[in-house]
């Protein structure tokens, strides 16, 4: 997959090719210095990551346009979701589109925001460490309405992390591996969820879970 096919398959807009190119250029340009992802998948930009990605869009409903990123790294879901929801901020309002990332690493948040000022993208890096934004619970966490996350956590440990973050209109989009049967077994022995599985659109052996509801056990 490339620029052209991503177009297509996605419906987007030129400008919003022309953000991903710029995306896809100061990612080679950083991760001679910083490790962003895995040396080998820059050449698989589009359908690795970005594809990857934007598939998340269609699973949380045109409604969900205000999402926390969480262990946003390299970008991936975050800006990709930023990228493509650029073309939508006209008339601010309270559901605006903005995306939160947050990323505990200085050099992966500088990089970051280097990203959304060449693009223009509607988002913010929170330089932070999860549990830290939670405790001093920022206003704007009251407005988010999807949560995702990649390659952060085992499932278990993750709903931990973004539990503070979810209501009962909010929903998490997490991608999981080959091994995400064995990760959601162990986490409903602790966590009370309501989930639904979504097959990857890039590894048919991976999914991206839903959580539409969260609620810890209680141990008796």
């Amino acid at each position: 997959m490339g620029p052209q096919q991503f177009e297509q398959r996605f419906n987007v807009s030129r400008e919003t090719i022309t953000r991903l190119l710029s995306y896809q250029a100061l990612l080679g340009k950083w991760q001679q210095k910083i490790n962003l992802v895995g040396p080998a998948t820059l050449a698989q930009f589009w359908e690795r990551h970005v594809l990857d990605s934007a598939q998340l869009l269609a699973l949380a409903g045109a409604q969900r346009r205000i999402w926390l990123d969480l262990g946003s790294g390299g970008g991936f879901p975050g800006l990709v979701l930023a990228i493509m929801l650029a073309d939508n901020t006209e008339n601010a309002s309270p559901d605006t589109p903005h995306v939160h990332l947050v990323e505990s690493d200085r050099r992966k948040s500088a990089f970051l925001q280097a990203v959304i000022r060449e693009t223009g993208v509607p988002a913010s890096v929170h330089n932070c460490r999860i549990e830290a934004l939670a405790a001093d619970n920022p206003p704007f966490l009251a407005d988010i309405q999807a949560i995702s996350a990649r390659a952060l956590a085992d499932l278990s440990h993750l709903l931990d992390l973004l539990a503070p973050f979810f209501n009962s209109s909010t929903i998490a989009l997490l991608h999981k591996g080959r091994d995400w049967q064995d990760e959601l077994t162990r986490a409903e022995k602790i966590w009370d969820i309501e989930i639904s599985t979504h097959v990857s659109e890039t590894d048919e052996t991976a999914r991206i879970v839903q959580i539409d509801r969260l609620a810890k056990r209680v141990a008796g």
